[in-house]
């Protein structure tokens, strides 16, 4: 998957990609002055399936587009994030999706990351939260939960092929 920003984005935005980009093996691209349709032919001269774009409200990362490599939506949630600032101890060739919200369960095709019930390490954990739809943790390889957490606060659109 290829990663991107709103345009113009913050310091926590753009360190929000590169760190989700690490964490899920996809590629992180700094948008710059490109269109929609130049992020989608980027992303296909990498070779990446899919697109997220990242939206900031007052510099923090609030919104994730998912998009397919045709430039059709397939997820959009409304976030908040916990940011890590060191480098994530994640192997993404190993990474596993564990998930307890099955609106989100989605992510495993978007991310194409395979969905499993139980996972010791490397993986991505998506629980439920009393004041949340979502918490998306990372678990490194060691079982231990990384400070870069996305809460997800609503899901808008979720697109079923």
């Amino acid at each position: 998957m290829l990663i991107s920003t709103s345009r113009k984005p913050s310091q926590k935005t753009r360190k929000f990609c590169k760190n989700l980009a690490h964490a899920t093996g996809s590629t992180s691209v700094n948008r710059g002055k490109m269109n929609m349709r130049e992020l989608l032919l980027k992303a296909l001269e990498l070779d990446e399936f899919n697109l997220a774009v990242v939206n900031e409200i007052k510099g923090n990362p609030s919104k994730i587009t998912f998009y397919s490599n045709k430039g059709e939506i397939l997820l959009v949630i409304l976030i908040g994030a916990s940011l890590e600032f060191d480098r994530l101890n994640i192997a993404p060739s190993k990474l596993k999706i564990v998930s307890h919200v099955e609106k989100l369960d989605v992510l495993s095709e978007i991310l194409d990351i395979e969905l499993v019930d139980k996972a010791e390490d490397n993986y991505i954990l998506i629980s439920s939260d009393d004041n949340l739809i979502a918490k998306i943790n990372f678990i490194n390889k060691f079982g231990d939960e990384t400070n870069f957490q996305i809460n997800v606060k609503k899901i808008l659109e979720v697109t079923h092929e």
